[in-house]
């Protein structure tokens, strides 16, 4: 004759509830929207530099002089870089609960400082060119020049920043 084996499984008390919470978690529920890094020092000289970013946008001209060029491609690759900043603070996605493998300090602080260094030149070239030049527009792009030394400025204390809570962390 053979024996017959029967085993009988319970659920664990909790099990239910941590299946319950598994089934309702969905992909991006990490996200948090973060108004209160925009209320800090830090966050006012993102926006800054987003709101100057604009002004330098779109009071350079390109069309007249070729140094304009350099000065433009700066102000975009720039702005770019610190919209997604402004949406990783915005999002929360720096202080999420997800870890990624990412020096965020550190990444922040070469993207700053790389961004200073290249209005610093590009401000420079945008005057230059356009301080003897006859075109038509010369107003509009040495204000764009101007604006480019206070985007040189905030670059700059952002850095600086980043760089004193770099070494806190």
């Amino acid at each position: 004759m053979m024996t017959e084996t029967v085993v009988n499984v319970q659920d664990a008390p909790n099990s239910n509830a941590a299946n319950k919470q598994q089934s309702e978690r969905h992909g991006l529920e990490w996200i948090k929207i973060n108004l209160d890094y925009f209320k800090t020092v830090p966050g006012i000289i993102k926006l800054l530099q987003l709101l100057f970013g604009i002004i330098c946008m779109s009071t350079a001209s390109a069309y007249w002089e070729s140094g304009t060029h350099w000065f433009i491609f700066v102000a975009t690759v720039s702005f770019i870089g610190t919209l997604i900043w402004v949406f990783i603070y915005f999002l929360g996605i720096r202080e999420a609960t997800v870890n990624y493998p990412i020096n965020w300090i550190l990444t922040e602080l070469l993207n700053t400082a790389i961004c200073a260094v290249c209005y610093f030149i590009a401000f420079i070239v945008q005057l230059c060119v356009w301080a003897p030049s006859p075109f038509p527009h010369k107003g509009a792009n040495l204000a764009a020049g101007v604006f480019g030394i206070f985007q040189t400025i905030l670059y700059g204390f952002g850095t600086y920043l980043l760089y004193i809570e770099s070494k806190r962390n």
